[in-house]
């Protein structure tokens, strides 16, 4: 990973936890066990503290930032989908934010609650627990259904299944030339799939 240290902060990444090499922990940055945190995400503790808590994750090319007197949360299980940005904010425990979701400086996403992709939590949005946020800027749409929580759990189940693989397997590799004959597949009968096909 490329960690750097900054006024005398260096990164906590706990042991259980993965990020990948290509991801950037600058300064004030607690990482918990558990935890995954994705290529080319950048976690900058410059500022504000960034906490990512026990088995959430923070995927692929993600932003935390925040100004100097606001921390930026990830609770457990918290899951924050490719591309998101969180600036001064608390994910709440078992909360998902879409792709390319943006949440403002002092918003709350409730415990359980999915924010849609694409998505602007404005700055101190309140958004309760167990619903489904959505739009530009977002509003609460409705309460999530018992199908839609046990969605949101597996799929987090699903990158906290990863840190180990990625603890355990992923390495550098030279790329093949050819399609080897036969090639496996990493998931042959998934149960876990896209919420329009469940």
């Amino acid at each position: 990973m490329n960690c750097y240290e900054i006024d005398g902060l260096v990164p906590v990444v706990e042991e259980g936890a993965y990020v990948h090499p290509s991801a950037v922990l600058i300064g004030d940055v607690i990482v918990e066990r558990g935890a995954y945190i994705g290529p080319l995400a950048s976690l900058r503790g410059d500022f504000g503290r960034i906490h990512v808590m026990e088995n959430a994750n923070v995927q692929d090319n993600c932003v935390m930032h925040g100004f100097p007197d606001a921390d930026t949360q990830v609770l457990p299980w918290g899951h924050v989908g490719h591309g998101a940005i969180l600036h001064g904010c608390v994910v709440g425990e078992n909360a998902l934010v879409g792709m390319n979701a943006v949440v403002m400086d002092g918003a709350r996403v409730g415990d359980h609650s999915i924010v849609a992709a694409h998505a602007f939590v404005k700055a101190e949005m309140q958004i309760p627990d167990r619903v489904l946020a959505a739009g530009t800027p977002a509003r609460v749409l409705r309460e999530l259904r018992p199908d839609e929580l046990e969605w949101k759990r597996q799929g987090t189940q699903t990158y906290i299944d990863l840190v180990g693989r990625c603890l355990n397997s992923l390495r550098p590799a030279v790329p093949l030339r050819t399609v080897e004959p036969n090639r496996p597949r990493l998931f042959e009968n998934a149960d876990y799939l896209p919420k329009y096909k469940a």
